[in-house]
Parts: structure tokens; C-alpha cells; sequence
């Protein structure tokens, strides 16, 4: 919340909680909550070069402002606490099918030596404060430009973590897009490009990671009506295809900007 309230003096467009007597977390019957004012706005046209452009610049401001100072007490990303942690965690769990545990954890390891090598080519990446979840849904548009909302996945980590969620399509369509976004970003905030080996090692850290976060949460009764496909062997046949994907992808050359 202070966090969104730094954003929100500087006049970043981020969607900042509502304070009451100097509070933004409240309390009702042992339940913490916050309220956020209403924002409305639609999906960004990500193949609008204006569009990208306008991203990277408040991107950019939110990282400049981000590396200030680090979160105290949000957690880092980092190999252990996206992909280890979570893979021990779904190991002890019920959700993965006998017959493809062995498979499983035996393509998660794979994939997880792959994300070591790419961070020993991108080197020492300084950590700061991120969204963390950075993709179109997280980014509302308007005549005014963009609006940043759903910063509950806000942590530490390396600033190519905010970026390549807003790219897609093959390698091409994503250095181009990539130089848009870095325009309007490296007006406020420096870029390492060797941080761009990360882009594969992040996406499969997501996937690993995202797993893990749906099994903790599986107590929940929105969880089970939500992702109700979670709970099922498809799901982990299509999980272990993707992470051999990725295995594949991380041993590739690394994204690269065109100019």
C-alpha cells in the first residue's frame, strides 16, 4: 500500500487503496480488507506501437521509483520461492496423478537447471520493487492513457519481470514490440539488456509457480469452482509438455532488441 501511495504522489497512474484516519488496512470481525476507488478502463491494444510506448514510459517511472528502496516485507522472486519451493510444495501435495509424478518432477528439475543457466548468462540483477504481474488484464486502458491495478502480486525482483508479459507472438514480433516499450521506459529508468536471457527463465518460473500458488490455495471454495481443470490428469500432461517447451526455449539465444 505505501508502495501505491509513492506511485500515486508522483503521479503515476497506479490505482492506490483508500485511506481512513491515515489507514489503508482495515479491519471488520478478525478480516483485513482495504477499498480501492473505482477505475474503469478496457484491454490495451498491445499491437499499437503508441500503446506499448505509453506503457514503457510509466513502466519505467514505476521502476525508477520501485528501486528507491526494496519491499520489507513482500517476499523476493527468485528461483527458490517460484520454482523450488512451489515444486516441493506440489510434490507433497494430492493434485499430481501417481502415474506422473516421476515425469513430472523429473521435467520440473530439467527445466529448473535451465532457469539457473539462464541467470548465470544474465549475471548479478539488482532486485526492486515490481507489479510483479504486469501482463494486459493488469493494465486498464482510457482516452487518458493507462491505469496500473492489481498490485497484490507486488515483490522484489528483477525489472525485465514487468516487461515481458506485454510482449507475444514469435521472436521477431517480440524484439519489436520490445523496442517500443523500452523507448518510453528507458526515458526514466536504465535497462540492462543481458537481463533479457531472464525472459524464458521467468515465463517457466510462472508456470511452476502458478501451480504451486492455485494447490495452496485449494481450501478456498472460489479455488475449486475457478479452476476446477487444476484437478485433473490433463492438466498435468499439459504442464509437463509445456515445461519441455520451455526447457527447449531457455536453450535458445536470448531475446534481443532490433535497434
Amino acid at each position: 500500500h505505501r508502495f501505491l501511495h509513492e506511485l500515486a504522489d508522483a503521479e503515476v497512474p497506479a490505482v492506490a487503496p483508500l485511506e481512513f484516519g491515515g489507514r489503508s488496512l482495515l479491519q471488520h470481525e478478525g478480516f483485513r480488507f482495504a477499498l480501492f476507488p473505482r477505475r474503469g478502463g478496457r484491454a490495451p491494444e498491445l499491437e499499437q506501437p503508441e500503446v506499448l510506448g505509453r506503457i514503457g514510459t510509466f513502466m519505467g517511472r514505476i521502476h525508477a521509483i520501485g528501486a528507491r528502496k526494496p519491499f520489507t516485507h513482500r517476499p523476493d522472486l527468485t528461483i527458490h520461492t517460484f520454482g523450488e519451493a512451489p515444486r516441493d510444495a506440489l510434490m507433497l501435495s494430492p493434485f499430481l496423478p501417481d502415474e506422473l509424478r516421476t515425469p513430472w518432477l523429473s521435467v520440473v528439475d530439467m527445466a529448473l537447471e535451465g532457469v539457473r543457466r539462464c541467470y548465470e548468462r544474465a549475471g548479478e540483477q539488482p532486485l526492486l520493487r515490481l507489479h510483479g504481474d504486469c501482463h494486459g488484464g493488469n493494465v486498464l486502458w482510457t482516452d487518458a492513457g493507462p491505469h496500473f491495478v492489481d498490485f497484490d502480486d507486488a515483490r522484489n525482483g528483477p525489472a525485465v519481470q514487468d516487461l515481458w508479459m506485454l510482449l507475444s507472438g514469435d521472436a521477431q514480433s517480440m524484439a519489436r514490440q520490445l523496442d517500443l516499450v523500452l523507448e518510453g521506459y528507458e526515458q526514466f529508468a536504465d535497462f540492462d539488456p543481458a537481463s533479457l536471457h531472464l525472459v524464458e527463465a521467468l515465463r517457466t518460473l510462472r508456470l511452476i509457480h502458478y501451480a504451486g500458488w492455485i494447490a495452496s490455495r485449494w481450501e478456498d471454495p472460489a479455488f475449486p469452482a475457478a479452476f476446477g481443470w487444476f484437478n485433473t490428469q490433463r492438466y498435468w500432461q499439459d504442464m509437463i509438455l509445456a515445461l519441455r517447451e520451455q526447457i527447449a526455449l531457455m536453450d535458445e539465444s536470448a531475446l534481443a532488441r532490433l535497434f
